[in-house]
């Protein structure tokens, strides 16, 4: 049976992630940075004093609230709590031993367009957000694709059609990239620095993870804005002691991405075409794999934001995959590379970094500084990193099912979710990260069509808040496609209650 499954799953994810599905990823980023005007560059500062800026001097960002919504703040902590994961760990470690340094570049290069994929979801998701019956947001491509998509003329099946399958789609997601994939590698790693059993591992997750996820949306954003901080300032620290001991390797560090970018063999070895197309394709899955832009998932929190603006949501989406690959995953890399791990005139794995596996890179740079407690200490981040993702994709999943079957189905899948931890901890490590890579495929392609359907939307409500924000224009504020919404909200802005 684990071979016809593995079988099966080989064979779609070599289709969804073909070149095809990788060129829609990055033809959509190219073309929401262009239609807004390359925001993530023109606007640098305004997006920065308005995300991580605001968190010390703008209540509206952190104050909490009594109704069903989030802080802007949680949902950011939520979003990256479910984005800051292995994946920027073990996947880059991945995608350095399989294409080489120059995974790297290509790496930050889906991040950069990515970061407007993420900030148009973002927008549409606020723009076509509505409350259910227990007066919580729901947002998320689902809606979009729905609403949206949908109310182009003779595309309302279409809309319907497709807002199904990205649920689909991402109700199994939860299961993989959410759950699966992230136990397996936390197990995983706690026996290989503590030698406690992939089980008992397992049992505690269980409960750990039960006693958060069951407690709803509420629990989990007030849980992960006291976690994702300390976990990521404490992971970046260890990087920076490292890649300070080695600050002389950098500079050849740098020459290797960009010459194994366009130049040098893959890792694997092949000639020199094979080993650039090797590095883009591991840069650009292992990318998405880590900041999720482009599959519609971190949508889903960001639309619980008690925020009004859509455009202001859009920009913690910019911060988001700013602050998971362009810092987190350049900081693992610069690691990996500066320790030693990776001969940098070949970009092929040194002997002794060949025989710990490319899973355990970054446990083997940290090894090299600070000896054992090296590997505890990363051992220790993967636990905490991948914890945090199962929490927030629980939120994803549940998004999902309640579009499915009704707000009735949420705690029936939340049990589910809680005991498919216990099988992460037993199943095939290679197995669980392919179905993960699958599922997210098959929910990039629904939510890119949808994104490159509204995208003259996205483009219409950002140089709104760009002409009232920026160039004090005395303009209408778009804010939602529902009239009512629309209402409320622009009365909510007058008041200055953003």
């Amino acid at each position: 049976m684990i071979q016809v499954i593995t079988d099966v799953n080989s064979y779609i994810n070599n289709l969804v992630w073909g070149w095809p599905a990788l060129i829609l990823l990055g033809f959509t980023g190219i073309l929401m940075t262009c239609l807004t005007k390359f925001f993530q560059i023109g606007h640098f500062g305004h997006w920065i004093k308005n995300t991580i800026g605001a968190i010390m001097g703008d209540r509206d960002v952190t104050k909490h609230t009594k109704d069903k919504s989030i802080t802007q703040f949680q949902s950011l902590c939520t979003a990256l709590a479910a984005t800051v994961g292995t994946g920027n760990i073990v996947g880059v470690a991945g995608a350095i031993a399989i294409g080489g340094p120059g995974a790297v570049f290509w790496m930050w290069l889906i991040a950069f367009f990515g970061m407007m994929t993420n900030f148009s979801e973002n927008v549409l998701g606020i723009l076509y957000r509505r409350k259910n019956s227990e007066g919580e947001w729901c947002g998320g491509a689902m809606y979009y694709l729905k609403d949206g998509l949908g109310s182009r003329r003779g595309c309302k099946q279409i809309g319907v059609i497709l807002a199904v399958l990205f649920s689909c789609f991402c109700l199994l997601a939860s299961f993989g990239i959410g759950n699966m994939s992230q136990v397996n590698s936390m197990v995983s790693n706690i026996n290989t620095a503590f030698g406690i059993p992939n089980i008992v591992t397992g049992i505690i997750l269980v409960i750990a993870v039960g006693a958060v996820v069951v407690g709803g949306l509420k629990r989990i954003a007030s849980f992960t804005e006291k976690l994702v901080p300390f976990m990521v300032i404490a992971y970046l620290v260890g990087t920076l002691i490292i890649i300070g001991m080695h600050i002389q390797s950098i500079p050849a560090v740098f020459v290797s991405i960009f010459k194994g970018a366009f130049a040098m063999k893959s890792a694997a070895g092949g000639v020199v075409g094979a080993g650039i197309m090797m590095a883009m394709k591991m840069g650009m899955k292992r990318g998405v794999f880590s900041n999720e832009a482009g599959l519609g998932s971190s949508v889903m929190v960001h639309s619980n934001s008690n925020v009004k603006e859509p455009v202001r949501q859009g920009m913690w989406g910019i911060f988001e995959v700013f602050a998971d690959t362009i810092i987190v995953c350049t900081l693992t890399a610069l690691t990996i590379l500066s320790s030693g791990a990776v001969d940098l005139t070949t970009g092929q794995l040194s002997a002794e970094a060949e025989a710990v596996g490319s899973n355990s890179l970054m446990s083997y740079a940290f090894s090299q500084t600070f000896g054992k407690p090296g590997a505890w200490f990363i051992a220790l981040a993967i636990l905490l990193f991948a914890y945090s993702t199962v929490l927030g994709w629980s939120h994803y999943g549940s998004k999902a099912c309640e579009y499915l079957f009704g707000t009735k189905s949420i705690m029936v899948y939340r049990v589910v979710f809680v005991a498919i931890v216990l099988a992460g901890s037993v199943v095939e490590a290679q197995l669980a990260w392919d179905i993960s890579d699958t599922f997210n495929g098959l929910m990039m392609i629904p939510n890119l069509i949808g994104v490159l359907v509204l995208s003259k939307e996205v483009m219409k409500c950002t140089q709104n808040y760009v002409d009232r924000k920026i160039f004090k224009k005395d303009v209408k504020p778009i804010l939602s496609v529902f009239p009512d919404i629309q209402a409320e909200h622009e009365k909510a802005v007058r008041e200055g209650a953003e």
